[in-house]
């Protein structure tokens, strides 16, 4: 897919955990945003011609030889530049001035003194601001033609700017929601240093893509991986749109789903819901279960389960004829998750890095991959796609096999479907589930001693999750009432046989992940 938006700001990654959360605050501010490698080449870089480019964190010291790094000339490119932390430092390294081991490390909210009032980059924000600092290196001297534009009292370049070069450098991270102004300073980069305008909008992304797969997919036919979630209902509607009945959904119940899951996607996708789409279910179950039979470890799973999805669609392209294209509702975070240049791969997404080696089409779709979640939702709206669907919470690809730790069997998946079941009934009975970004029940692999009817039991624990989130990128564990734990605790300890303990999960992300595997 071609860039969706005439303006672009280029991110690039030095390894940074916030890489996409810089992204994701850019387009906040509708200005298209892109993360790519550290190692993405000058002639790339010009070739994108980007408005403006940010360097990400990192984990390493500049100065040592191995450390993520970048061609000087990035800053001779008269391109505006903001370095963010390691971003910052590498800036100040490559450009000849100083960066040593602080005397005093930074950790957490701190208050930072802005200096230098007429900074561009520091436009209404206050004299003294609350922001996020993770750093033991620091900017002992800044480069030539640069000056410190703000502080603190352990740190002397909390900030640093060449205003003439349009380079600007902050020591702490502006992306963060623990930065109080930290949206201000960003969209003071991206419009009054950039020049942006503006023009990341979703009527245009829809208007553009279905062009676009129009033109692509031409008379050719194509398979769509619909699991009923929202980034691939959202992906179907999207292709129905360019193609019509070009288009045929597949939906895969790999006996993984919630309870009563299946019957619901179809009774949206099917011969009787709203939508004019070829739909095949296919029950395969049985070849998954078998698959995963003795596997423990979470990465093999989801690689399991995503090889299994592309021969399963393979197959039933086969029952229908040529078929050229497989559509995926895969989106930005799954992308970067799944490893991009410097960063880890913090997990393989069944559309992603869980991927096999040979996929038998011609090419695979992916409509959303540039697009983060609320933005697909966003996507959904635009298309008309109701809202119970639209804003219906995420599920992952591998389904309940990832909310299983230790080896997946039927027994097991019918414990998660029904503690699970509980769960979200009796969190949206109270009216506790508005404002959750997700809730679900996971099976722990942990066998613990009870009393049940005077008895002795030895079964396994639940855990339950809720998060606070508006991205998907960092998540508060949710404060849910108490009395809704006990009510839920309750009914999952009398009705679901083989569960005699229930745990509530209090770990944010970073540093868990929202769901356990």
């Amino acid at each position: 897919m071609s860039k969706p938006a005439n303006e672009l700001i280029l991110v690039l990654d030095f390894g940074g955990q916030y890489n996409q959360l810089i992204a994701r605050r850019v387009r906040e501010d509708h200005v298209y945003c892109e993360v790519h490698p550290n190692t993405m080449s000058l002639d790339a870089i010009r070739e994108m011609a980007p408005k403006g480019i940010i360097l990400t964190g990192g984990p390493n010291s500049v100065y040592r030889e191995d450390s993520a790094t970048c061609s000087p000339e990035l800053f001779r490119l008269g391109i505006p530049v903001l370095g963010i932390c390691y971003g910052s430092q590498l800036m100040a390294h490559l450009l000849d001035g100083t960066v040593e081991t602080a005397p005093v490390s930074e950790y957490g909210k701190t208050e930072v003194e802005v200096t230098a009032r007429g900074s561009k980059l520091f436009q209404n924000v206050s004299a003294k601001t609350i922001c996020w600092m993770s750093h033991t290196d620091y900017i002992k001297e800044v480069p030539a033609g640069f000056t410190a534009t703000a502080k603190t009292p352990v740190c002397p370049v909390a900030a640093m700017e060449n205003a003439e070069a349009r380079l600007y450098a902050t020591q702490f991270h502006p992306e963060v929601m623990h930065t109080a102004e930290g949206k201000t300073m960003l969209k003071n980069f991206v419009y009054d240093v950039c020049g942006c305008q503006g023009d990341w909008k979703m009527d245009s992304f829809v208007k553009t893509t279905v062009a676009e797969l129009k033109e692509k997919i031409g008379t050719g036919r194509a398979l769509c991986a619909l699991s009923g979630g929202v980034d691939s209902s959202v992906a179907a509607v999207l292709l129905s749109k360019a193609i019509g009945k070009q288009l045929t959904c597949v939906f895969v119940d790999h006996g993984l789903l919630r309870k009563n899951e299946g019957d619901e996607v179809e009774a949206v996708f099917g011969p009787d819901g709203p939508y004019d789409v070829n739909f095949i279910r296919v029950n395969a179950k049985d070849r998954f279960y078998a698959k995963l039979a003795g596997v423990t470890e979470p990465e093999k799973k989801r690689k399991i389960i995503g090889e299994e999805f592309i021969r399963v669609f393979e197959e039933e392209a086969k029952k229908i004829g040529a078929v050229d294209y497989l559509v995926q509702g895969t989106i930005y975070p799954d992308v970067i998750e799944s490893g991009l240049g410097k960063s880890a791969v913090i997990k393989s997404h069944h559309n992603v890095g869980g991927l096999p080696d040979y996929v038998d089409f011609k090419e695979i779709v992916e409509p959303l991959r540039l697009l983060f979640k609320d933005e697909v939702r966003a996507v959904g709206r635009e298309l008309g796609i109701p809202d119970y669907l639209v804003n219906r919470q995420p599920f992952p690809g591998p389904g309940l096999g990832i909310r299983i730790i230790g080896e997946v069997t039927e027994e097991k998946v019918k414990i998660v479907q029904e503690a699970d079941a509980i769960y979200r009934e009796e969190v949206a009975k109270a009216g506790a589930d508005k404002g959750l970004g997700q809730y679900f029940a996971a099976l722990t692999n942990m066998r613990s001693v009870g009393v049940m009817g005077d008895g002795r039991t030895y079964d396994y624990a639940i855990a339950l999750r809720a998060v606070e989130t508006s991205d998907f990128m960092t998540a508060e564990s949710a404060q849910l009432p108490w009395e809704v734990l006990s009510t839920v605790t309750r009914r999952i300890v009398n009705e679901v046989k083989g569960v005699n303990r229930v745990l509530y999960d209090c770990t944010g992300k970073p540093p868990a992940t929202i769901e356990w595997e």
